[in-house]
């Protein structure tokens, strides 16, 4: 399916009440570098991600190029295509310029979970810029990652603070107490959850797919 003709909604950013003009325009005309970058990164030619996002090669170039806006509906597409999340491309990276993101636990940010009972706050820096991404987590007692086993690209590295965490892999089962660690592919069918009353809390490391 080809890409719709530009609309008004494709060529001029939206009213809203959040940033400034001139800090919305920045963000705005960074969205085309944010998608060839990461096109580049994961080697595909204008056709290859058009193909894949389900977005014309055409509307693709304009976006990167600062040529055209592209709508929600496309943003989606294309992020999921690029396998980042929306945030990445409107989000003002406001470390962009300093070799390296420190963060506080005064600023840490919360990161968005559908998983009841699991708390996660970001200590890594944005995507884009790096690979590997961080969470100081916090998963109340009873608590699971879901009914059934998951799998997705990328590794983990859960190193545990405080309480008890069990991840069950393929048929096996691994208890880490405080202290412990477990790291594994992505691409293992696991699941994890807490067995105890009490809250669990860990370093949990997720390597993000190039």
């Amino acid at each position: 399916m080809s890409e719709p003709a530009e609309t008004a909604e494709d060529t001029e950013p939206p009213e809203t009440g959040g940033p400034e003009p001139s800090t919305l325009a920045e963000v705005v005309s960074g969205i085309g570098a944010k998608v060839r970058l990461m096109r580049t990164r994961k080697g595909h030619s204008l056709q290859q991600l058009a193909n894949s996002a389900d977005v014309s090669a055409a509307a693709i170039h304009k976006i990167e190029r600062n040529g055209m806006v592209p709508t929600i509906t496309t943003l989606m597409k294309l992020a999921a295509a690029l396998n980042r999340p929306v945030s990445y491309f409107i989000s003002e990276d406001e470390e962009g310029d300093k070799p390296a993101v420190h963060i506080t636990p005064e600023n840490r940010r919360s990161v968005f979970t559908s998983i009841p009972g699991l708390d996660l706050q970001n200590i890594s820096g944005p995507y884009g810029r790096f690979f590997l991404a961080g969470a100081y987590a916090e998963a109340q007692g009873g608590s699971e990652s879901g009914p059934g086993p998951t799998n997705h690209p990328g590794e983990e590295l859960v190193y545990l603070l405080e309480g008890k965490l069990c991840f069950e892999f393929e048929g096996e089962t691994v208890t880490l107490r405080p202290g412990e660690s477990v790291h594994f592919r992505g691409d293992l069918s696991h699941r994890w959850h807490n067995p105890t009353s009490k809250p669990a809390k860990a370093v949990w490391l997720a390597l993000r797919p190039i």
